[in-house]
């Protein structure tokens, strides 16, 4: 938009500055012939009252010679043979005119104006006391005519090309006065786009980005509340399990001692952990998966480890072998260990729920430079559409699963840059890989995984065979 701006007033000032500069320069032109013709004409009329008085010779040679013209050898005079001659055509100075132009002007007995060798002649008919007519000539050089000419042109070329890049630059400030608070708006609106709700514009430049931003502030005023009430609204929420949670912790401390009582209680603990989580980062203003500064996040390895455990007695019960392996050094990755740990019980809870008792599973933890890759793998009967199953809500036909607990997961990998592929474990079964970026966008490399989360596609749930949590 400036450009074109700077390119239109660049065409419409350069037609203004030729038809008013080329008009101009001819008419200067022009006005210099006529100066130095005009000039010419009162060099030849000082001859002529000497011409009216006598044809002497050496009084017309001294009246020549008194004139500027006759001074610097431009000037002739042409005499028709009369009784004081002593009957010859008499001539003083340089005649440069033909004798026909001669015999021409003296016909018809006024001023003409003939080409000559470099420059022109002024032939100026004088009548004599003897009733003939004689010829003053008076020779103009090209240079004269065009004297101040070449000068007049350069200072309107100069004057034009001041005025095109005046009127550039004036374009251009203009321009720049409407593009940016455009490129602000736009700016804002991907910042918006982008989950800034922060990002607002100043309501400045012409009326009608103005009345466009205040549009778009009030429309992300309305996001931000909308935003907050959804939060609210979901901590509100999850405060109402509370509830029912206490009195299962209440029943729960009173199944006495035992492996299955201790994990009951200790699953009820960590639902009322998780329930806490819930309510804290939905009344928080930013996710707790975006790292706020130096040390934020979590050891990867250590949550890792801290869940295994978690799951191991479980998968003792149901006669599973697991694998654990990568988590032998900490490795800190930008993601809040409660989302962390939400995400992998999450994937481990899928395991346990849709594949028999005893199938084995696997978590592999791989560190590079740019990310950190999780990978939970089953020997379980695999997923038959992994594309469907990354699909938010997507909970198929088992009683209980909300189609959530891929989508968990997604959100966790997404928020540093990474993302969530489903593909087949080298144990026989599924296997999903989590990557998680390291601060800086890696270059994911495809393997044999082929199916992964679409970003723009909200959502990412899977299911086993029909259901994931």
């Amino acid at each position: 938009m400036r450009w074109a701006l700077v390119r239109v007033s660049l065409a419409v000032t350069t037609m203004v500055v030729l038809a008013f500069a080329v008009p101009l320069g001819l008419v200067i032109q022009e006005m210099a012939r006529d100066r130095a013709f005009s000039n010419a004409e009162r060099q030849a009329a000082a001859i002529g009252p000497t011409l009216s008085i006598t044809t002497d010779r050496r009084q017309l040679e001294r009246a020549v010679a008194s004139t500027q013209a006759g001074a610097a050898g431009r000037m002739a005079v042409h005499v028709p043979a009369s009784d004081e001659t002593g009957g010859q055509d008499l001539e003083i100075g340089t005649r440069r005119a033909t004798v026909r132009d001669l015999a021409t002007t003296q016909r018809i007995g006024r001023a003409s104006i003939t080409d000559v060798t470099d420059g022109s002649a002024l032939l100026q008919p004088t009548a004599l006391s003897s009733g003939k007519i004689a010829i003053v000539e008076v020779y103009v050089p090209e240079d004269e005519v065009g004297n101040g000419v070449t000068t007049a042109w350069l200072v309107l070329a100069g004057v034009g090309v001041a005025l095109v890049v005046g009127s550039v630059a004036v374009a251009d400030r203009l321009g720049v006065r409407m593009v940016r608070p455009a490129q602000r708006l736009a700016g804002a609106a991907h910042d918006l786009g982008e989950g800034q709700l922060g990002a607002r514009v100043p309501e400045e430049g012409p009326t009608e980005l103005r009345s466009a931003a205040v549009a778009f502030n009030s429309m992300a005023d309305q996001v931000v509340q909308l935003l907050a009430n959804e939060r609210e609204l979901a901590a509100d929420l999850s405060h109402r399990l509370r509830t029912p949670l206490t009195v299962l912790r209440l029943n729960a401390a009173s199944l006495g001692t035992g492996p299955a009582a201790d994990q009951t209680r200790a699953a009820v603990e960590q639902l009322e952990r998780e329930v806490d989580t819930i309510i804290r980062t939905a009344r928080e203003a930013k996710p707790q998966t975006q790292a706020t500064g130096p040390g934020a996040g979590c050891d990867v390895s250590e949550v890792v480890r801290e869940r295994m455990e978690f799951w191991s007695a479980l998968a003792e019960d149901e006669g599973r072998k697991v694998r654990l392996a990568g988590v032998d050094r900490p490795v800190r990755i930008p993601v809040a260990r409660p989302e962390l740990a939400a995400a992998l019980d999450a994937l481990l809870g899928n395991v346990f729920r849709h594949t028999p008792e005893g199938t084995a599973f696997s978590l592999d933890v791989h560190t590079g430079d740019d990310a950190v890759i999780v990978l939970v793998s089953d020997a379980g009967p695999g997923i038959a559409d992994p594309e469907a199953a990354m699909a938010r809500g997507n909970s198929g036909a088992r009683d209980g699963s909300t189609g959530l607990g891929l989508d968990i997961v997604r959100r966790v990998a997404e928020s540093t840059g990474g993302d969530v592929r489903i593909g087949h474990s080298v144990l026989g079964g599924t296997e999903v890989r989590i990557w998680i970026g390291l601060g800086r966008v890696a270059q994911r490399p495809q393997g044999r995984l082929g199916h992964r989360t679409n970003r723009r596609r909200k959502g990412g749930s899977g299911n086993r065979r029909g259901a994931e949590v």
